[in-house]
Formats: structure tokens, C-alpha cells, sequence
């Protein structure tokens, strides 16, 4: 791979700070959610960076705006009034803890459906937080006994 097939990232040993919605768009999930999303994609997964608590996905530019909020999970793109970067390590770094490439970028596949990726993150959503796409809760809910009336777990 050249630094002419993916110009955004890093030449050297150093972390390159990139805009987010200039060559792609972004979501951000807990390292909870997204290992559970990235056994659910499979191969069908693109590049995804890891950051301490934090994984990142590349999606198509123009994307997010068109998801509905997942709890605990932060689409990023250049549509607000605030710009939003990420840290891209070099293609090199595919271990942490430091910031690194959880899924390695490649220039076949980087980005990742942004169309999936919601479906797996909602469904990690539940599996993980018991909650539903609007925050929720999918647990049975108790009784219990005495002046307490109904308890969620």
C-alpha cells in the first residue's frame, strides 16, 4: 500500500489528526459495543480504529445524517457547526493499548457499510446494554416485595 492510495494517512511513525467528512465519516462506539458490532460484521467490516475505550468506523461520507442515535453511539461527520477529527495511527500500529488499527486499513476496504454497521451496533446495543435502539430497557422487569413497587434489573 502507498500513501497515494489512502492520502490520509500517516507517512511516518507519528499520529495524523484528520477532519472528519473530507474523506470519509465516522462513528464512534465503547469498546464494549464495538467488539460485540465487529463479531456480528465479520468480514464484512472495514477499517476500524481502537483508541483505550473507544473503536472508530470509516463509513461513506454524507452517511450518518441519515441514522436514527443509538445509545452510547456517536456518529461523527462535517454536517454540524462543530468539526470533528480523529486520531489515524500509522498503518503499522495494529496493537494497542495505544491508538491502532483494530481492523487494518487496506486500500480494497477501508470504509465500512454504514447500513450494516448501524444493524450491528443496534443489535450490540441489546446484546450488551439491554436496551433497545431508543435506550430502553429489554429486561424482564421483577416484582419485589414490600413498599417497593417495580424494580428494572
Amino acid at each position: 500500500m502507498t500513501t497515494e492510495t489512502l492520502s490520509w494517512t500517516p507517512c511516518g511513525n507519528d499520529i495524523e489528526m484528520v477532519e472528519v467528512g473530507i474523506h470519509w465519516d465516522a462513528v464512534r462506539a465503547p469498546v464494549t459495543l464495538g467488539e460485540r458490532a465487529l463479531e456480528l460484521l465479520g468480514t464484512a467490516t472495514g477499517a476500524v480504529v481502537a483508541d483505550y475505550g473507544s473503536m472508530y468506523w470509516l463509513i461513506r461520507r454524507g452517511t450518518p445524517q441519515y441514522w436514527r442515535r443509538l445509545p452510547r453511539v456517536q456518529a461523527l461527520d462535517s454536517s454540524g457547526a462543530r468539526t470533528a477529527h480523529i486520531g489515524v495511527p500509522p498503518v503499522t500500529h495494529t496493537t494497542g493499548p495505544r491508538l491502532h488499527w483494530r481492523m487494518p486499513v487496506g486500500p480494497e476496504q477501508y470504509l465500512t457499510n454504514s447500513t450494516q454497521l448501524r444493524k450491528a451496533l443496534a443489535q450490540a446495543v441489546i446484546d450488551e446494554l439491554g436496551m433497545d435502539e431508543d435506550g430502553r430497557s429489554c429486561l424482564p422487569r421483577t416484582q419485589t416485595v414490600g413498599p417497593s413497587a417495580a424494580l428494572l434489573l
